[in-house]
Parts: C-alpha cells; sequence; structure tokens
C-alpha cells in the first residue's frame, strides 16, 4: 500500500512539471461585414469574410532558456462553414526553437516579416482584410512555404531582426530572401523590409508614433517587377481614439510602373471602430480603390462588420 502511494505521488508530480513546462493554446478570430459594393458600374449587396481563422499554439520549456513551439492556423469562411483554402493549415503552420539569448528559428510555412513590419503594422483599423485591405503593396517578391528564417533576440534595446530564405522555385537560379527590421523607441515605432523572390524584388520603410489619443503612421515602398519596371507606393494612415471609439483614415497612392502612362492607382478608406470589449467590435467603414485605366478593378464598398478574437 505504501508503495502504491509513493509511485502515485511521483506520477502526480511529474504529471504536474510536465504540465508546468508545456502549454497549447487554442485562438482565432471571427469577423464577418455586410456590404454595398460597386465594381464595374456592378452593385451588389453581399457578406465578406475578413480574414477569419482557428489557430493551435504552443511552447515546451527545454530547460536553460531553450523553449520549443509551434503554430498552425487555418483560415475558413463564417458566412458558409467552409474552408477558405484547399490547404487546412494553409494560413501558417512553424515549429520553432527560441532563447532570450539566443534568438528565435522558424521552420515552416509563415507570412514575409517584410511586410509585416512596414505594410500590415500601419492597417490599423482592420488587420489589412477584407475589402479594404491595402491592394496597392505589390506581394510578388513575399513567398510563405518551406521557409527557413531566424529572428535575433534584443541586442540592442527595442531593436529586432529576421532573415528567411526558401527552396528555390521552379525555374529559378537563386533562393528567394526575406528581410526585416522593427524598432521602438518609446511612441516611435520604425520597420523596414526587402524581399526578393520569382524574380521580383521590394524594399519597404515604415514610421508610426503615437502622441496622446493620436496615432499616425505610414510607409513607402518601391516595388520592381520581373521585367525590371519599378513602381513607388505610399500609404499614410492615422487614429483618434476617444473612450471605445476610434476613428480611423488612410490614403494610398502607386505611380506609374516603369513609367508607362494610365498605370497609377489610389485607395482612400475611412472607418469607424467601437470597442464593446478588448475581444470584441462592432465597425463600419467606406474604401474607394481607384486605378487609373485597366489595371485594375475599381471598387467602392460601405460595409459594417463584427469582429470578435478568442
Amino acid at each position: 500500500m505504501k508503495r502504491s502511494i509513493a509511485l502515485a505521488v511521483l506520477a502526480t508530480l511529474a504529471s504536474g512539471a510536465a504540465l508546468a513546462q508545456s502549454s497549447v493554446t487554442l485562438y482565432g478570430r471571427l469577423n464577418v461585414t455586410a456590404e454595398h459594393q460597386k465594381a464595374l458600374g456592378v452593385k451588389n449587396n453581399t457578406l465578406e469574410n475578413n480574414s477569419s481563422y482557428l489557430g493551435l499554439k504552443g511552447s515546451e520549456d527545454l530547460g536553460g532558456g531553450l523553449k520549443a513551439g509551434f503554430v498552425v492556423e487555418s483560415s475558413f469562411d463564417p458566412t458558409t462553414g467552409t474552408a477558405s483554402t484547399s490547404t487546412f493549415w494553409g494560413r501558417q503552420s512553424e515549429v520553432n526553437l527560441s532563447s532570450d539569448k539566443l534568438g528565435m528559428v522558424r521552420i515552416g510555412n509563415f507570412d514575409a516579416e517584410s511586410e509585416l513590419a512596414t505594410a500590415d503594422f500601419v492597417s490599423m483599423h482592420n488587420h489589412d482584410t477584407g475589402s479594404s485591405a491595402d491592394a496597392l503593396y505589390d506581394y510578388s517578391s513575399t513567398f510563405k512555404q518551406n521557409k527557413v528564417a531566424y529572428r535575433t533576440p534584443e541586442f540592442v534595446k527595442g531593436l529586432t531582426l529576421e532573415a528567411a530564405t526558401a527552396e528555390r522555385a521552379t525555374g529559378q537560379t537563386k533562393r528567394p530572401v526575406d528581410l526585416a527590421a522593427n524598432y521602438e523607441l518609446g511612441a516611435l515605432k520604425l520597420g523596414a523590409g526587402y524581399s526578393k523572390a520569382n524574380g521580383a524584388k521590394a524594399f519597404s520603410a515604415r514610421a508610426a508614433y503615437g502622441l496622446g489619443a493620436f496615432t499616425f503612421g505610414g510607409y513607402a515602398a518601391r516595388f520592381t517587377n520581373a521585367a525590371d519596371q519599378s513602381q513607388n507606393t505610399f500609404r499614410l494612415a492615422g487614429m483618434y481614439a476617444l473612450g471605445a471609439s476610434e476613428f480611423h483614415a488612410n490614403v494610398g497612392y502607386s505611380g506609374k510602373l516603369g513609367g508607362v502612362a494610365n498605370t497609377q492607382a489610389k485607395q482612400a478608406t475611412l472607418a469607424y471602430n467601437y470597442n464593446l470589449s478588448k475581444r470584441t467590435k462592432v465597425y463600419g467603414y467606406v474604401t474607394r480603390l481607384d486605378y487609373k485605366a485597366t489595371s485594375g478593378t475599381d471598387l467602392t464598398s460601405y460595409a459594417v462588420g463584427v469582429r470578435h478574437l478568442f
């Protein structure tokens, strides 16, 4: 009897230690809008999914300051209940090893840090999703799959760097490259990114500053396609917070592609968010995307929506 009790106590202690060292979290986002849209002269009332997803993430303390972790995320459409892509974990799927002193190594499928450090950072009103997402940022130089990345620790307070590469695409002679930098100095937040893949490349820089209830941000980017044609893109964004309310405005502009006439584009959004809690908000916006000629589809959308994080 004493031996059985002792074994039970040891098993309980071992189980408790394992639980203390590892954890798994279920999380996600539900984000849906009802919209009145006009595109190609046709008006339409529709429900739109704004990048809703379901995710699992976990970590294990390996001792000595070393941790193992993973992230898997699946996109889905709450309006139909169906998966948004044919690849179930296509939004993100990675395994990583990290240390406060040595940084983090990531392996798997994940977004370009160059874009997250610049364009995504200043899209404050709706997470750069849905019909009001930044349509002017050129993703042709970014890549997600079969990636290996390294993120530095904060050698300088507030500064982190990340570099990534991946397998060469069919027909390409060089591996793709993605570089990003983020720096925080109080209310001032800076970022920069460089990416090169599939014959295209991009360089972008971002700044954001908080001044009381106001937050201002913007980025400048230069994109070059596989035909060696370049285009400059700019975006400015602002937010004013008043209690649970947020008032947003942003405007973007892309210049001529390779100097060719009628290849410019512009986009503007006005938005209002009301935060019912830290996880739930209702919001509305009007967005307008205007291409100079036939390089894209003009869009005007009036939207109201609900977003819930869990």
